[in-house]
């Protein structure tokens, strides 16, 4: 049985399906030679190139799998480092004809919660602005907070590459005095987004961590450079989150799964972790900050 054809390249990973619906529009995919065209449906054996480079397609998919790693300061979120730092891949599991990506990145100095999942989809949709799913993150600032900055960075402020704001900021404990811990909320991950909008209002940040994302909590028995894997039950609530409905379908007599397009602006489920009132006990308890 055929597939569409943007349907099982962002099974592997290369894109989200509107994504690639662009790239066949501009005419960067080829079938057998020939232009793609959208609707079109691919079988095995078909030769699938993207911008002349031949993608490999596997004709079965694994079972889904996530990973939380509790990175330290220190790592590069890449898979290899020209300068020869130690990456966020380098402690991860190695499994035969799987390959890990990353859900987002986090700079050199942040430490934290990354999840890394073997399918590409499930990735591209969480990191998508669409998706609106939430990270939330312990922040240690250096400077005057009182609670005009707070409203401030709650309303929104013009950054380099547009509006940015924090949808919850609450104090931690003891937020007094000239190191004080925050706990954020941001509903998107641009590039130094957290210290840009602390340091947009004057105040440097010393330490970050990133504590949740979505609906998965960094246990606070996870230790800094180590790893753990999902349950079933927790891969599936995320991939609820992330608006991803799994119908099993063949692929020329092999398993394939129906991963469908999650719905326009859909905003994340609001279950027992989800929400903006997630500034909640367990995700302090999971942080842990020492001042």
């Amino acid at each position: 049985m055929s597939e569409r054809l943007q349907k099982v390249l962002a099974a592997e990973g290369l894109g989200s399906r509107r994504e690639i619906e662009r790239w066949i529009e501009a005419g960067r995919i080829t079938v057998n030679g020939d232009v793609a065209q959208l609707g079109l449906k691919v079988e095995v054996g078909d030769v699938i190139e993207l911008d002349g480079k031949r993608v490999k397609v596997e004709t079965k998919k694994p079972e889904r799998r996530v990973i939380i790693y509790n990175k330290p300061e220190g790592e590069v979120s890449t898979r290899s480092d020209p300068e020869g730092r130690k990456t966020v891949f380098d402690r991860l599991p190695v499994s035969k004809g799987e390959r890990w990506i990353a859900v987002g990145r986090l700079d050199m100095n942040t430490s934290g919660l990354l999840l890394f999942t073997n399918d590409g989809e499930l990735a591209n949709v969480l990191m998508h602005p669409s998706s609106q799913i939430d990270r939330e993150y312990a922040v240690r600032v250096k400077g005057e907070v009182d609670e005009d900055t707070m409203r401030t960075l709650r309303e929104g402020v013009l950054l380099e590459d547009g509006m940015a704001r924090f949808t919850d900021i609450q104090p931690g404990r003891n937020a007094t005095g000239a190191n004080s811990w925050y706990y954020v909320v941001l509903m998107e991950g641009k590039n130094r987004e957290v210290r840009r909008l602390w340091e947009s209002q004057e105040v440097q940040v010393s330490r970050l961590k990133r504590v949740r994302f979505g609906n998965v909590f960094i246990p606070s028995s996870l230790k800094a450079g180590k790893y753990a894997e999902l349950s079933k039950e927790q891969v599936d609530s995320l991939t609820e989150l992330a608006g991803i409905v799994d119908a099993p379908v063949s692929f020329e007599g092999e398993a394939f799964s129906d991963q469908s397009r999650p719905a326009k602006n859909k905003k994340p489920r609001k279950s027992d972790n989800m929400g903006k009132s997630r500034m909640s006990d367990q995700s302090r308890r999971a942080s842990k900050p020492r001042r």
